[in-house]
């Protein structure tokens, strides 16, 4: 469960006693008419978000974001607006309703870019869309703009308490994408497709070495280029596994490739392998 955070969840406590204690004056205020039609009944603010808060409190998630919402909906220009706002998104997402979260999310950002509550607003965006991350058998659009998210709420907010949990989410969802392209990769390389399979695994230890993945690639270009004769390409990929990661059985599995043609790793300074890695280590 996505908890609120401290400072967000007193501000909305004492909002909700405040409905609770009746004030109906808002709604005298305000001028509203209070005549209901066939199609759309109005309601007094405070009626609506007492009726929120209680489906919150009985964990009726969907419900209570929906009442959230009317309170905007009804009565976007009072000071309750903006709380209902964020509010609806936060019980969206407790509903597992992560689109009409995202879509929460953004209404909130896009009113109310200077408010206080605006980082909070970021992350809820950022991790409604990282529980849609499917696995990596399917489309990654969910899984890329997670990233995109997650990233802004570092780079925003990097002092703020959803930073580190960001960075966290960061790191998971890279190793996704780079299980997205070894999926594929070794898709292609089971099919004797291997330059196919090499752009693959070239994605990896170009774009996401600091993953879990990037030994098993390492490994895997072995196979291919020793595959296709390319024992230059094949001894450097060995050799860069080996070095960064000794005691992986992913090197132990490139290392018997090329003992077949007692062939030895040795790394070439000009391969593209080589300079990817120099460029980050």
């Amino acid at each position: 469960m996505l908890h609120l955070p401290r400072g967000l969840a007193a501000v909305l406590v004492v909002s909700c006693a405040f409905a609770l204690s009746g004030c109906a004056w808002f709604d005298r205020q305000t001028g509203k008419s209070e005549e209901k039609d066939a199609t759309y009944q109005e309601r007094p603010i405070d009626q609506i978000y007492a009726d929120a808060w209680k489906k919150l409190n009985n964990s009726d998630w969907a419900e209570a974001a929906k009442q959230f919402a009317e309170v905007e909906r009804q009565h976007p220009y009072s000071v309750w607006a903006r709380r209902a706002s964020l509010m609806s998104a936060y019980c969206y997402y407790q509903a597992n309703k992560y689109v009409e979260a995202v879509a929460a999310s953004d209404n909130y950002i896009s009113l109310h870019p200077g408010s206080k509550e605006v980082p909070y607003a970021f992350y809820l965006k950022a991790v409604s869309l990282y529980e849609q991350i499917v696995d990596v058998e399917r489309d990654q659009s969910n899984t890329e703009a997670a990233l995109v998210a997650l990233q802004d709420v570092v780079q925003r907010f990097p002092d703020s308490e959803y930073a580190r949990d960001a960075t966290l989410k960061i790191d998971l969802t890279l190793d996704h994408l780079a299980g997205k392209q070894m999926t594929v990769g070794r898709y292609y390389l089971y099919k004797g497709d291997y330059i196919g399979a090499i752009n693959r695994f070239r994605v990896v230890v170009e774009q996401y070495q600091k993953t879990t993945q990037i030994a098993e690639a390492l490994e895997r270009l072995t196979e291919c280029y020793y595959a296709l004769g390319l024992a230059k390409e094949a001894q450097t990929a060995a050799a860069v596994l080996g070095h960064n990661y000794p005691g992986s059985p992913w090197y132990e599995d490139a290392y018997n490739v090329l003992k077949k043609e007692n062939l030895k790793p040795v790394e070439d300074k000009g391969s593209w392998i080589s300079r990817a890695f120099d460029k980050v280590l």
